[in-house]
């Protein structure tokens, strides 16, 4: 079995990339890829990490160990005025690359819209860098979020697509989580010289 992290990127608590979290886990237990136990969702509208930096960390302890244990990562980045919203970006600034390098990351937008795609380029541009997390060629993106998703069965074709393209992206990550795992135990990371990424 993986163990898979799935983070919630919205500040707000009862949000839609939350659903979206749960729904993306939920579908991971039943392809038989993951257990409750070895699956877990950081929802940073529930448990908000301070602004960074801080002299309490508040949650991040706690979120590092679920993230140190994962083999793989899913972010789910709401789309706020075309951006990546704030709750996304600070949690990569407390993530480094003892939490996530050479980790297979599945990016997942999420528009109340027809939008979702630009915390997708926004985040593989920069969030990576210093925390070397490995994003796949592909991505999910959400759109009218609140119409779809909202049971076990889908409620129009929209719905019942999105579902085709989460089952066929998950398989995607779960193949790299497999294919990573020795990539990353013959990697060392005790070079000072490269501490940070480029």
């Amino acid at each position: 079995m993986l163990n898979i992290a799935l983070v919630a990127g919205s500040s707000r608590n009862n949000s839609q990339s939350g659903k979206v979290a749960r729904v993306l886990r939920q579908r991971l237990i039943e392809m038989g890829q993951t257990t409750q136990d070895t699956s877990s969702i950081i929802d940073l509208g529930l448990a908000p990490l301070p602004l960074w930096p801080a002299e309490d960390a508040g949650p991040w302890g706690m979120f590092q160990q679920q993230l140190a244990a994962a083999d793989a990562v899913v972010i789910i980045a709401p789309e706020w005025n075309g951006m990546a919203c704030p709750a996304i970006k600070n949690f990569f600034i407390y993530a480094s690359k003892a939490e996530l390098a050479h980790k297979p990351g599945l990016l997942v937008g999420v528009s109340s819209g027809i939008g979702g795609a630009y915390p997708i380029g926004e985040l593989r541009a920069s969030s990576y860098k210093n925390c070397r997390l490995c994003y796949l060629p592909e991505h999910l993106i959400v759109r009218q979020v609140e119409k779809v998703l909202n049971g076990p069965q889908p409620v129009d074709e929209a719905d019942e697509r999105i579902r085709s393209r989460i089952d066929y992206a998950l398989d995607v990550l779960v193949r790299y989580a497999h294919a990573l795992q020795p990539v990353r135990a013959a990697i060392s990371f005790d070079n000072p010289a490269f501490a940070n990424g480029m």
